[in-house]
């Protein structure tokens, strides 16, 4: 059941072909969406939040401080089981048992950057749009990496094979400055071609938007992440880069804050960075469970899309959470911004509050880490 007090709020919005629409929504208590997974099958409410009380109380407790906040408003886009620890740390009660609620409202990455610089928002976990912003001169940085592995594939039209056959074409991605127009730069880099002018940019809001755009035949090739992409790729249509064969890293989804925000509320930066990593090691020793929370949340009802779906969040969920500088140098040498070439990599993070829950929780969950 979704507790009124943590409610996850997901709306993903599939727009048509002519644009995207960063609008979403947070369904009430009792609304059809949220009626709609209290009636999945699945665990019983209580057998998850008993579950979920027993992971945390089983475990010496840290010496928390509470947080400075209770509520935890957080925009996110949402794009499929990259956000999967998000989703099991509100419905098994892991938010909740470290003090918080959450409020997350599923946005475009652009309008999400945007919400956390106004201050609509607390956190924004997304992609390389956190760096865009920070070039842009807002005080933007990571303090958390939950993917830093990319699973972005990019999959062509019938007869499309290589990444030259995409000249005079159009490529459906994400917004402007998220991973996926980064890893489309850095490939076109490879290959001597300009996006803009040997091949052009259909932005969406989400990857559910790309799907559809691509498949409307608005565009003749799709940078996306899974599910949408296994779903293409199950329809027949041709796998033309695999980025994370290719060893692609790159932020995304990652924890992002003002940096503001982490001298005012490190506590309550703490507490949600416990209560994903609770939701991570409940993912890994739970495979059923993640896979039906999975089920419900993407409306994939296939069992091998969503045990390929599983397998390739087993090869990217951080367990550590830490943010490499590697991931965040990709984007500044394949960033169209022009102040992005010379900035300091070590200016976008901050992994002091991480470095923190690692060395005590975080250790215990996942002591492969610690002896590392």
């Amino acid at each position: 059941m979704w507790r009124a007090a943590g409610t996850l709020a997901v709306a993903l919005v599939v727009a048509c072909a002519g644009g995207p629409r960063a609008t979403a929504s947070r369904p009430e208590a009792g609304s059809a969406a949220t009626r709609a997974l209290d009636a999945a099958p699945g665990p019983p409410a209580a057998t998850m939040t008993a579950t979920a009380g027993a992971a945390t109380t089983s475990r010496p407790a840290d010496q928390e401080a509470p947080p400075e906040k209770s509520t935890l408003a957080i925009g996110a886009v949402l794009t499929g089981s990259l956000y999967l620890p998000l989703i099991v740390a509100d419905e098994a009660g892991y938010f909740a048992a470290h003090g918080l609620s959450v409020e997350v409202s599923g946005l475009a990455a652009s309008a999400a950057a945007q919400a956390l610089v106004a201050g609509s928002v607390d956190m924004y976990l997304g992609g390389a749009t956190a760096i865009a912003a920070h070039l842009a001169g807002n005080d933007v940085i990571y303090v958390g990496a939950a993917v830093d592995k990319s699973t972005l594939m990019l999959i062509g039209e019938p007869g499309i094979t290589t990444f030259p056959d995409f000249r005079g074409k159009t490529i459906a991605t994400t917004s402007p400055g998220a991973f996926g127009e980064i890893a489309l730069f850095q490939t076109a880099k490879e290959f001597g071609m300009r996006p803009g002018e040997d091949f052009a940019l259909n932005y969406s809001a989400n990857s559910d938007t790309v799907y559809a755009v691509f498949l409307s035949g608005a565009t003749q090739g799709a940078i996306t992440s899974p599910p949408s992409s296994l779903r293409l790729l199950d329809a027949g249509y041709p796998l033309v880069i695999d980025y994370y064969q290719r060893g692609l890293k790159i932020v995304g989804p990652g924890v992002s804050v003002t940096r503001a925000f982490t001298k005012t509320h490190p506590n309550t930066i703490k507490a949600f960075l416990r209560a994903y990593l609770d939701a991570t090691k409940r993912i890994f020793d739970d495979p059923a469970y993640a896979t039906d929370v999975t089920r419900r949340f993407t409306k994939v009802d296939d069992p091998k899309l969503l045990a390929q779906d599983y397998e390739l969040g087993q090869k990217v969920w951080n367990k550590d959470l830490t943010v490499d500088r590697a991931a965040i140098e990709v984007v500044l040498q394949n960033s169209p911004l022009p102040n992005a070439k010379d900035a300091d990599p070590t200016d976008f993070y901050d992994n002091s509050l991480i470095g923190e829950v690692n060395a005590t929780y975080g250790a215990r969950l996942f002591p492969e880490l610690a002896r590392r």
